[in-house]
């Protein structure tokens, strides 16, 4: 089991008050990391933290909008005067815009493309400058999705191009990065969720579930203990051989 110790590591966690990033602080803090969330709403980012600490967890916060570029740069240096330099980076954060094609306004595809894409962009960038190519060392996780596998069920009334082109740029970021930068001994990996309820696609799973179901080969929806396992490995040494991988964590909707 020490091969997935992760104490003494701080891992700085977007989009961490709810949802894929509470459950990712989870099980990274279970496996004795220091989390560091980012989140826009306070609030929010109090209540993981209160719930964090209650289990045991080292956890820090930031409030912040990451969609606000020229802010990344100080919201890294807070994150690495909190428990020192960063270890692990998980791209997290995201947002959706429902919309046929014909019909999706272009500062919707912006939003989308803004904070699931550039804006990872932009805080790789700045960690690793000040935290992983210094001491040579670093592991990164992106969340992707199963929607950068492949379009959208033609049954599904599913409308999310810029989601989905944004997730498939995550994709090949993360095996593009991991070609780069493996030679400073920095893991670049992905996760591809499948369906997870959460404040982004709950109104989705519900008014799909009949028809979404069948297509998973476990039948059943991702649940609140299915990601901590597989976010871990890969930002462990159990893990130290792996990288510019995507592993899809969808019950085998994908296979």
């Amino acid at each position: 089991m020490e091969l997935f110790d992760l104490t003494g590591k701080t891992a700085l966690i977007t989009g961490g008050s709810r949802g894929l990033g509470i459950q990712i602080a989870e099980g990274m803090a279970a496996a004795g990391a220091n989390v560091i969330l980012t989140a826009r709403k306070q609030p929010e980012l109090d209540e993981a933290q209160a719930h964090l600490e209650a289990l045991g967890a080292n956890v820090a916060t930031i409030a912040c909008d990451l969609s606000d570029l020229e802010s990344i740069p100080g919201v890294v240096d807070h994150a690495n005067s909190l428990f020192g330099p960063i270890d692990i980076l998980v791209n997290n954060a995201g947002t959706s815009w429902a919309a046929p094609t014909e019909d999706h306004p272009l500062d919707g595809w912006n939003k989308v493309m803004t904070l699931n894409i550039t804006a990872p962009f932009v805080l790789t960038q700045a960690v690793a400058k000040t935290s992983f190519l210094p001491r040579k060392t670093g592991k990164i996780l992106n969340v992707a999705s199963i929607g950068g596998l492949s379009g959208n069920r033609a049954d599904s009334d599913m409308f999310t191009i810029a989601y989905n082109s944004s997730k498939a740029a995550m994709i090949n970021f993360t095996r593009a990065l991991a070609t780069e930068w493996g030679r400073h001994n920095i893991n670049v990996n992905a996760l591809a969720p499948g369906f997870f309820p959460s404040k982004m696609s709950e109104k989705l799973i519900d008014r799909l579930e009949q028809t979404l179901l069948p297509s998973i080969p476990l039948h059943r929806f991702g649940g609140a203990e299915d990601l901590k396992g597989p976010a871990v490995f890969l930002v462990s040494d159990a893990a130290r051989h792996i990288t510019g991988q995507c592993l899809a964590v969808d019950g085998g909707a994908t296979a």
